[in-house]
């Protein structure tokens, strides 16, 4: 296993819509091993493969106290269950260090393929919810910034390119 680089905003990478996955084999599972590892070292809840500019609808996460329940998502699809909305402080692995309010459906059902590449099918609320929709976000080129203001995201920017050009 290997620890891959996340891609941190601005980067344009991170606008890229991932493509759908064709097939689930052993390169797909090394990918998933490496981006649990990447994720669990880094450390975060959750992990898109866009975020490793690998550009393919695959997302990984594990929103257990104890990080043992880990979870495959590929080619996730998901909708709203009814119209209850929830705000949520978010934080992201490409956006280090900032966390913002972002409000989202409560409760999410979403179908996808697993590890295995077997169909699966769950309904999700709470922190999981929040978590797939946030990773599915960055799969469509989008990040939790874009749901503040355009005022907020500029500081976001300006102080994360700073970092990065005294890195």
């Amino acid at each position: 296993m290997a620890i891959l680089e996340i891609l941190e905003f601005p980067d344009p990478r991170l606008r890229t819509v991932a493509k759908p996955v064709d097939t689930v084999d052993d390169a797909l599972r090394k990918l998933i091993d490496d981006m649990f590892e990447t994720m669990y070292a880094a450390p975060g809840i959750g992990l898109a493969a866009s975020q490793v500019n690998v550009h393919r609808r695959l997302l990984v996460l594990d929103v257990s106290d104890d990080g043992d329940q880990p979870m495959v998502f590929i080619n996730p699809e998901i909708t709203p269950i009814g119209t209850d909305t929830k705000p949520y402080d978010e934080g992201c692995l490409s956006v280090p260090g900032f966390h913002e309010t972002v409000e989202r459906p409560d409760r999410i059902h979403v179908r996808a393929l697993g590890r295995d590449g077997q169909p699966f099918e769950m309904e999700a609320g709470g922190l999981l919810a929040v978590c797939l929709q946030h990773e599915i976000d960055h799969l469509d080129g989008k990040l939790f910034v874009d749901y503040v203001s355009r005022l907020k995201r500029e500081r976001i920017r300006k102080k994360l390119e700073k970092i990065q050009r005294h890195a």
